[in-house]
């Protein structure tokens, strides 16, 4: 079987192209389903039921879902349409779905259910530039729930009015929390929705086409999808442009554009502060005017923020872990081609003190994503290396430098190419399964290092993440298998444990083959991953043995926190020489992790930052008041400070090292600088990221010390015969050797 590249996490990345911001339009157009996208309709059902790996778990009454999810993705803050709405589509057109698109390619409902909302929208957006002629009062005790993607949509007219009225009071707060006037932040709260007015004329039918197809095609699981011809001829060239430009993939939830992935080595990855479901609110170019994005087509922001190599473009964004909806930051960053050589793996060797005062030399090696070999071997400028590769010569010279053991750390990795995750698990395993893959027929594939010798034979440790996902799962749910590393970080990994596939539609039929017109293509789930002992990474991910408390757990980051996600399950395990660590072991780690977790101050310190954001979190109602909001925000700023002085102070503690690198070292992270010190101050992502932005390794990281620790207690353990098994001491290789 041809390995196949991981498919870092895409649905992220494109699902959503074209959900509730591209809302706005003229009410005199007229969508129909042309024959080539009836031929394509079709063909996509026909695709899903005999390609797809769940395709026996969608049943054709299941397409009803089809219309309250499509409704959802064109009004995903249920505002303008009604339950009614809901209820009269459902009747109307809920039952014949299955028919209409498998047999006749029809899929008129979807313009007709647009038709509505652009009138529902219009409407709204009238009434909304009358109210805001009112005096509108903001010191009455009213709250409003600004995450509305899983509510009832309004019952009736008066419902809805007052359901407008609160949204609006929430969209003037925000504006007056970032220092504006009342009639400034009214002229704002205008000009957003004068700008969707606009844009509601940029839907195209192929727009809409896509969206409702998808959600056909989501009925399967999260991460398939159908491409229009547009978004296909996009995601064709991806590779090459989400090289240049800040280095983000991005992606359309609810009227945001929202960062889905940083690409490694990329200006936004260097600069360190756009983070992943960051929602970006304006993009502005050098002397210029900023434009205020929300609402805005994809791909027109794409456009913006794209530019020449060397510009500039500026970014005001709402930070994802903004606990206070008005939270703004600015970030300035230079457009620039990726550098390879900065997303390349790199290492540093720690100094950690020993039970005994000694200082032992462990390894850090840093592995952003699963790379390999430029496609073009014959372009001269083109990276040469690989992941697998990087990784082995970083650990030779830590060896050379005295390591004595070796963290792994894969935190953020998305993914990459299986095959540089089973060659990169070889370096650590002599010989044997890594991954095995699964069918629909359920015919199984067994995937195995088949080098003999391994590159480091020491104690290891795997640093993961609710990011840690696909080829990042793999690694770490081996080495876990072989007993060969000791697994520690968030409750779970990420748990996408499946591969996907992208067909397009004329190389499907023949009839689409010979029209000069474009096609679309579908992107399809075809197989599952499994570990060597026979579990699935899928949903539940890899399970770390020893957890340390994480913000992430309280986010909804994950495969489990996806619609229609593909279940957990196991097959026969494969045939490999190895087992999961030994319960002594196990205990002896965790209990000595678990006792600096209780006395630590930088637990305490991460406890309450975890602690906060969760409280934070679980205000799901946000006030009205503009009093109250305000002294909200001065006590977030103040635990802000307090935080950041104690990060200070627990920094001074940090483990010294040196820093490995195999190419140039990467240019000097390019910070902006904030104009005004409380712009963020309720942005709890700042209290554990806010570093020197040119380490290497960040500031009390204390996820990478508590590793550390980990690794220096099974270092000083193996010592001890006690703790061996089969004649090899805990974490260490599995070699043909005597003792």
């Amino acid at each position: 079987m041809k390995r196949l590249p991981f498919l870092r996490p895409l649905a992220f990345v494109l699902a959503g192209f074209v959900a509730a911001s591209s809302a706005f339009a003229r009410s005199d157009r007229k969508f129909t389903t042309s024959p080539t996208l009836a031929t394509e309709a079709r063909t996509l059902v026909n695709l899903l039921e005999q390609a797809h790996y769940n395709r026996d778990a969608v049943r054709s009454t299941d397409f009803v879902e089809v219309i309250p999810n499509y409704m959802g993705d064109l009004d995903g803050q249920r505002l303008f349409f009604l339950a009614s709405d809901k209820k009269a589509f459902t009747n109307l057109y809920g039952k014949n779905i299955y028919w209409n698109v498998s047999a006749l390619g029809n899929i008129d409902p979807a313009y007709e259910i647009f038709s509505t909302y652009e009138t529902r929208a219009q409407s709204r957006i009238n009434w909304i530039f009358t109210e805001l002629e009112k005096d509108i009062d903001l010191t009455s005790n009213e709250t409003y729930r600004p995450d509305r993607s899983k509510a009832e949509w309004p019952a009736n007219a008066t419902e809805a009015d007052a359901l407008w009225r609160a949204r609006l009071k929430f969209e003037l707060i925000a504006e007056l929390m970032n220092k504006k006037t009342i009639d400034e932040a009214k002229e704002a709260v205008r000009k957003r929705y004068e700008r969707m007015l606009k844009n509601l004329g940029e839907i195209e039918g192929s727009d809409l086409a896509e969206t409702y197809l998808s959600n056909i095609a989501r009925l399967y699981d999260p991460h398939s999808t159908y491409f229009s011809a547009s978004t296909y001829e996009d995601f064709g060239i991806s590779m090459k442009l989400q090289l240049v430009g800040i280095g983000a993939l991005l992606g359309i939830e609810e009227d945001y554009c929202v960062v889905k992935e940083i690409v490694p080595g990329g200006p936004a990855d260097l600069d360190k502060q756009l983070r992943p479901n960051d929602k970006i609110i304006s993009v502005g170019q050098p002397d210029k005017e900023p434009v205020e994005v929300i609402g805005m087509k994809l791909r027109k922001v794409v456009e913006m923020i794209r530019g020449p190599k060397g510009s500039q473009v500026r970014l005001l964004v709402q930070p994802a872990d903004a606990t206070d909806a008005s939270t703004r930051k600015e970030i300035v960053l230079t457009r620039d081609v990726v550098k390879l050589n900065s997303a390349r793996a790199h290492a540093g060797l720690f100094e950690v003190p020993g039970p005994n005062g000694d200082i032992i030399p462990l390894g850090v090696i840093t592995l952003p994503t699963f790379y390999g070999p430029a496609e073009n071997p014959d372009d001269p400028e083109a990276e040469k290396t690989s992941a697998t590769q990087d990784v082995a010569r970083l650990i030779e010279q830590l060896k050379e430098a005295g390591m004595r053991g070796l963290v792994l750390d894969l935190r953020r990795n998305g993914g990459g190419f299986l095959s540089e995750a089973i060659d990169l698990a070889g370096l650590f395993i002599n010989r044997g399964p890594v991954v095995q893959v699964k069918n629909y027929a359920g015919e199984v594939h067994v995937d195995s290092d088949m080098n003999e010798g391994v590159a480091y034979d020491g104690p290891l440790a795997v640093l993961v993440d609710r990011f840690s996902a696909s080829a990042s799962e793999i690694v770490a749910g081996a080495l876990q298998n072989y007993g060969r590393a000791i697994v520690i970080g968030d409750s779970s990994t990420h748990g996408k444990g499946s591969v996907q596939t992208v067909l397009e539609m004329k190389n499907i039929v023949q009839q689409l083959a010979r029209s000069p017109a474009k096609t679309g293509a579908t992107k399809l789930t075809v197989q599952k991953y499994y570990l060597p002992n026979g579990s699935s990474t899928q949903l539940r991910g890899v399970i770390p043995d020893i957890v340390l408390p994480s913000i992430d757990e309280f986010l909804p980051i994950g495969e489990a926190s996806l619609p229609h996600a593909l279940v957990w399950d196991e097959i026969p395990t494969s045939r490999f020489e190895g087992s999961p660590l030994q319960k002594n072991v196990l205990e002896k780690l965790r209990s000595a992790s678990a006792a600096r977790q209780e006395s630590l101050d930088e637990f305490v310190y991460l406890r309450r930052n975890v602690d906060w954001f969760k409280t934070r979190q679980d205000q799901k109602l946000v006030s009205l008041n503009l009093n109250a909001r305000q002294q909200q925000k001065e006590e977030d700023e103040l635990f802000r400070k307090e935080m950041k002085a104690e990060r200070e102070r627990l920094a001074q503690t940090d483990f010294p090292y040196r820093e490995f690198r195999l190419g140039p070292p990467p240019p000097p992270r390019i910070v902006a600088k904030d104009a005004d010190e409380e712009a963020d101050s309720d942005d709890p992502a700042s209290l554990s990221t806010d570093e020197d932005e040119n380490r290497a390794y960040a500031k009390s990281d204390v996820h990478l010390r508590e590793t550390l620790r980990v690794l220096q207690d099974a270092v000083t353990i193996a010592e001890d015969r006690s703790y061996w098994a089969s004649n090899r001491a805990p974490l260490t290789a599995w070699l043909d050797r005597k003792s």
